[in-house]
């Protein structure tokens, strides 16, 4: 085997020791581009930059252009024939995956898995003298391994499990391995992980004993839902009661309880080796105006130069992607991604009606279109998450591009009576609208916009500057999660409350008060506004077998207008102000743009048919075999 290595390897040699070309005889040894395997793990230097590279598989995180969270009932994706659809309306098939994101990829997935393969046996041989390097080194692999692994078993259920490096001409036919034997052997690897990373050093952005503990947390939660309880499942599911191989989709029998106990203790051993997170000791709710700052202070991580901010909030993330202004990475593109199209730009993934109604008021009643009061000013006195997550009309955000004329620096996603220059009433559509003078095409679809993620920093153009918030694998927020749920389901309802409000009382919100099956609700609903856009709902809402009824209901957008009260008026340029407004909200059912539906298959993803042809061994998920 040989490593590639940048050809300007050989550049820099020649400069520095004045080489000229009768010198380079020596190069024709070994191809300039490339590195002997054996140099490698004889180096520890170039070993950590073999491990560093399977690091790649990780992409951007979840900062894609087409975000995960456009595949659940938190947003939509606004642009045509990027294969989202497919998926939503549930006419994906082996022969049509619609969009896949290399973050879960079988391709790009399995490509990592083979190098961290190769990591962990090399480094069993390596012949470099710094031990501790070669055992953080080694962990890391374990855990990139498990990592990726986990990844296909959270898309696919059960797959293949490959620990060895194949050599040329062997039978690469692999049987799918049960869903157990993927859970068992990810814990295994995250053990091993731990113990070779524990003491070491932390280096930002790389895999540690904490990230290690915590992923298995995660993974031994979802090894105890009802999706993976075949006897539940089949009680939910006709696709899944007709399969003939459930062992490779959960558990077919079993102490679901002591499922559910090993999944506590993980989260608790988890969040016991943490650094407590961010705010997470509180005793009493922040006010509301410090509970939406504590919100973006943990989505920005201390990477956002507004110095508003507590920088403090990047001790919530356990395992994350990082991002270097030098290196010009996409993910540094969230806010032209999904900003306004009134700020030049482009409106991605947009905010659905189906989030926004799940806000709790501040007083933590539910909101209700059916209530007057709520209907008349629906963005009024929210839980302080939704003013952190959701840009919405009247919405205050940056200062504008000059060209768009407005000095009120608002969100407009509405239609508004206005007076032209001859004084004649006329009604405007907003500038963040599809009807707007910039850039229509790029409209909300929605009425709203993503604020979470977006650097808020004024002095920042999202549409040509870059921002550089990392992107949150795993933080401790998510422990905090996944104790609340183990414990509801073990009974232990003080102590899921006594965790569940923690939550709460960061984000200004009062204590939840409920018990059995409302408790559940509640806890249900914590983790969709707190985790949102953040990959976890897609997940959560299979493995909690509740798709049916939140994936598969139509989109939801809101109709704003603005009519002028009696006597009042206002001229160009426009400004949200109800002492001369009369503001209507309406929510629409949409389905033109995606007919979004459920089906049962979408439990799992479909195997493609050509892997499916290349491996006679690997069984089709069920309801994907016509």
């Amino acid at each position: 085997m040989k490593l590639k290595y940048k050809s300007l390897l050989v550049v820099a040699l020649m400069a520095a020791g004045g080489l000229s070309s009768c010198d380079t005889d020596f190069l024709d040894v070994t191809p300039p581009t490339e590195i002997p395997s054996d140099a490698v793990w004889g180096d520890g230097a170039l070993a950590e930059g073999f491990v560093t590279g399977i690091y790649a598989g990780l992409q951007q995180g979840g900062f894609s252009e087409q975000m995960l969270a456009s595949l659940t009932d938190e947003a939509v994706f606004t642009h045509t024939g990027r294969n989202i659809n497919t998926i939503n309306e549930g006419s994906l098939s082996p022969s049509n995956l619609g969009w896949v994101d290399d973050t879960y990829g079988w391709g790009p997935m399995y490509t990592r898995i083979r190098a961290a393969n190769l990591a962990i046996q090399n480094l069993g041989t390596a012949t470099f003298t710094n031990e501790s390097l070669k055992a953080r080194l080694k962990g890391e692999a374990y855990f990139l391994r498990a990592y990726y692994y986990q990844q296909l078993v959270r898309y696919y259920g059960g797959v293949p499990l490959i620990k060895k490096v194949y050599a040329l001409n062997e039978d690469y036919s692999v049987a799918r391995n049960t869903f157990d034997e993927c859970v068992k052997s990810i814990v295994s690897d995250l053990d091993s992980a731990a113990l070779l990373m524990d003491g070491k050093t932390l280096v930002k952005g790389r895999a540690t004993k904490v990230a290690a503990l915590a992923l298995k947390s995660r993974i031994l939660l979802y090894a105890a839902s009802d999706l993976h309880d075949i006897p539940t499942a089949k009680a939910k599911s006709t696709v899944i009661s007709g399969f003939p191989n459930p062992e490779f989709l959960g558990y077919v029998s079993g102490d679901r309880v002591a499922r559910w106990t090993a999944a506590q203790a993980a989260a608790k051993a988890a969040l016991d080796a943490s650094n407590g997170g961010y705010k997470l000791n509180l005793t009493a709710p922040e006010t509301k105006d410090q509970g939406k700052l504590n919100y973006i202070s943990v989505a920005m991580a201390g990477a956002s130069a507004d110095k508003t901010l507590d920088p403090t909030g990047a001790n919530d993330i356990i395992f994350g992607r990082y991002f270097t202004p030098s290196f010009g990475e996409g993910a540094r593109q969230t806010g032209l991604n999904n900003g306004p199209n009134g700020y030049h730009n482009w409106a991605g993934n947009t905010p659905i009606g189906l989030l926004v109604d799940d806000y709790e008021m501040m007083d933590g009643t539910p909101f209700a279109w059916t209530n007057p009061v709520h209907k008349a000013s629906p963005y009024t006195n929210r839980d302080p998450r939704f003013y952190a997550t959701v840009m919405y009309d009247g919405a205050n955000w940056k200062p504008r591009p000059s060209d768009a004329k407005d000095p009120a620096n608002q969100i407009q996603t509405g239609a508004y009576d206005l007076l032209d220059d001859k004084g004649a009433l006329v009604n405007r559509k907003g500038l963040d609208t599809r009807s707007s003078s910039i850039e229509d095409w790029n409209g909300s679809r929605t009425g709203y916009y993503m604020r979470k993620f977006i650097d808020p920093n004024p002095s920042l153009y999202d549409n040509t500057d870059r921002q550089n918030i990392p992107w949150p694998f795993i933080r401790v927020t998510e422990l905090a999660f996944n104790y609340i749920e183990a414990s509801i389901e073990l009974g232990q309802e003080a102590e899921a409350l006594a965790w569940l409000n923690k939550i709460r009382f960061r984000a200004g919100m009062p204590a939840v008060k409920a018990a059995g099956a409302a408790l559940k609700e509640a806890y249900r609903r914590e983790k969709r506004i707190e985790m949102a856009y953040e990959e976890q709902r897609y997940h959560d809402a299979r493995r909690w077998m509740v798709a049916p009824t939140t994936l598969g209901r139509p989109l939801q957008y809101i109709n704003v207008l603005g009519k002028f009260k009696a006597g009042k008026s206002m001229k160009e340029p426009y400004h949200y102000d109800t002492t001369v407004y009369d503001y209507t909200y309406t929510p629409v059912e949409e389905k033109s743009h995606e007919n979004r539906t459920w089906v049962d298959k979408m439990y799992f993803r479909p195997f493609s048919r050509d892997e499916i042809n290349r491996n006679a061994k690997l069984v089709q998920n069920p309801g994907y075999d016509k």
